[in-house]
């Protein structure tokens, strides 16, 4: 399996867990009037294209995106596994990010100790994990994390669950959150989808915060962390590698076996310039 990226040392950011101050109310989505019938139709097996299509047709015409379309559709079907207590995702189907607050390290770049953070993504299905820390919180390094995932990984997954950052998430809302644009951009150029967890529901993202409370317990307690942040991200990958090969409390399997077994090649593939 791949065996990750090199993290350039001074250079690298994320996102912090989103403060409640920093929320922004929520707005109605344009979909919102054609709730009852919508949920009727993805209950009928409807995919969100047709219903796009066919909210377009109504008379007056649908005035929303696509991607409202898609992402209202997508929640009610989370609804609906919700209500049968399904929580199991299917292989490639989803992963989930998030942010931990990690050590004070030296910064070569400014000459200073500085405060790091470490990115979270867990695959859904095989629990397998990505972990990166980082200095900062810029929208750039956002989406390079990502891309260290997915090459970490060695695909895609379909769908990407968040908390509402600010980063990604400009409009915290049910089913129409307002997405950063060079988000979106990234998410339509490498084929994902943006799941932005539901406004107060923290339900939606235990996956990622047992990832995070693993990273806390397993690796920063009695951790000497005078190496250089590349060292740390070594470090905690090897971790991760040592975790993937034990039985994960939850689903009783393997993580790292799952994810080479069943969930790699479910990936969608890179894009060949990465390569």
């Amino acid at each position: 399996m791949d065996k990750g990226v090199f993290i350039p040392d001074g250079d690298e950011v994320a996102r912090s867990f989103l403060k409640p101050e920093n929320l922004v109310p929520e707005h109605i989505s344009k979909v919102e009037p054609y709730n009852e019938q919508v949920v009727e139709w993805v209950k009928q097996g409807a995919q969100a294209t047709n219903i796009f299509n066919t909210l377009k047709r109504q008379n007056p015409p649908f005035e929303g995106s696509y991607g409202s379309v898609l992402r209202f559709v997508q929640n009610i079907k989370d609804s609906i596994k919700e209500a049968f207590i399904v929580l199991d995702f299917e292989p490639g189907e989803a992963t989930q990010v998030d942010f931990g607050s990690g050590p004070i390290l030296y910064n070569p770049a400014t000459g200073k100790l500085q405060k790091t953070w470490f990115f979270v993504m867990i695959l859904c299905s095989s629990r397998h994990m990505y972990v990166e820390f980082v200095w900062d919180q810029k929208v750039k390094t956002w989406l390079r994390c990502h891309k260290n995932a997915f090459a970490w990984f060695g695909g895609i997954p379909a769908r990407i669950i968040l908390d509402n950052f600010k980063a990604a998430i400009l409009k915290a809302c049910r089913y129409d959150p307002v997405v950063q644009r060079s988000y979106e951009d990234f998410a339509r150029e490498y084929g994902f989808i943006i799941s932005p967890c539901v406004p107060r529901k923290t339900n939606h993202k235990g996956k990622v915060e047992s990832g995070v409370k693993y990273v806390k317990r397993s690796f920063l307690p009695l951790r000497d962390f005078r190496n250089s942040i590349v060292q740390v991200n070594k470090e905690v990958r090897e971790l991760v590698m040592v975790g993937g090969n034990r039985i994960h409390r939850t689903t009783k399997q393997m993580p790292l076996r799952v994810f080479v077994e069943l969930e790699k090649s479910a990936l969608q593939p890179i894009p060949q310039e990465w390569r």
